[in-house]
């Protein structure tokens, strides 16, 4: 019986102390590798996002969302036309687009410029010289006093970068159905009023309305008005900058001085043969 109880016990120590072994030594590291593996954010967290600056042209950019850019773009299309007086009554002028626009070619000799359109008021010698346009775009329009009165009415002609209205030009010299002015407006809004020959017209009294801000007004005395009545017209038409021209006799002379000196309206501006004008807004 002794020896049968000492093996049991020898047994049951040897038991006790596997399982003190086990319990303290194998299964730790376990249990510290699933602690690691349980927080995945502290080993995979995401990058900080920053917002990049902006740089000063996107800070500067207007609230109304049109860029520098676009602005030139809009201001280039709107670009002040340019009035070359080459004496008497011959005009060209150059619209911000480019366009180039001649009025009654027959003094001067700045026509080398392509033309895009021809104005012509009547057909006497000294305003329908177009052999003297000598260059002419594909497309190039020409509006006489035919085409002006077409059908006995006074026709508006809209080419997009300038609008002509045909209006009224008589006197005993010029009968009413063979002889127009002209009224253009320019895409910056300025308007230009060309009298052509004539003198005091019954159309002048309603021009006003019109809010012009250039007119041109024959003054020779001979053919047409004198520098007085042309003055007369002006403050009745009342045009902001009021311009003498055809101031003489073409067969004598492109430009009269002295009689342009006559011509004193408010807003009086003489232009002299060679001389520039920006059809900006006065």
């Amino acid at each position: 019986m002794r020896g049968k109880t000492a093996f049991e016990f020898f047994c049951v120590v040897s038991a006790a102390f596997c399982l003190t072994a086990c319990s303290s030594g194998t299964e730790a590291p376990a249990a510290a590798e699933k602690t690691e593996t349980e927080n995945p954010e502290t080993e995979k967290a995401e990058p900080e996002v920053t917002e990049p600056e902006q740089t000063e042209a996107q800070q500067t950019e207007p609230a109304d969302g049109t860029t520098e850019t676009q602005k030139q773009d809009d201001g280039a299309a709107l670009a002040d036309p340019t009035l070359l007086y080459m004496g008497h009554a011959s005009l060209r002028i150059v619209t911000g687009e480019g366009k180039v626009i001649y009025v009654d070619p027959f003094s001067g000799s700045d026509y080398d410029m392509t033309a895009d359109l021809i104005l012509q008021t009547h057909d006497h010698f000294d305003h329908n010289v177009l052999s003297k346009i000598t260059s002419r775009a594909d497309d190039c329009e020409l509006i006489t006093q035919k085409e002006a009165l077409a059908g006995g009415e006074y026709q508006n002609f809209d080419l997009g970068y300038v609008q002509v209205e045909a209006v009224e030009a008589y006197n005993a010299n010029h009968y009413k159905l063979t002889s127009v002015g002209y009224i253009l407006r320019f895409p910056n809004e300025v308007s230009v009023y060309i009298s052509g020959d004539t003198s005091t017209t019954d159309q002048m009294a309603t021009l006003a309305e019109e809010k012009l801000d250039y007119a041109f007004y024959c003054c020779d005395g001979v053919y047409n008005m004198d520098p007085v009545e042309a003055a007369a017209c002006a403050e009745l038409v009342g045009a902001k900058v009021n311009i003498p021209y055809h101031t003489g006799d073409a067969s004598k002379t492109d430009f009269d001085a002295d009689n342009a000196a006559l011509f004193a309206p408010a807003g009086a501006k003489i232009l002299k043969p060679g001389e520039e004008l920006l059809l900006s807004k006065p």
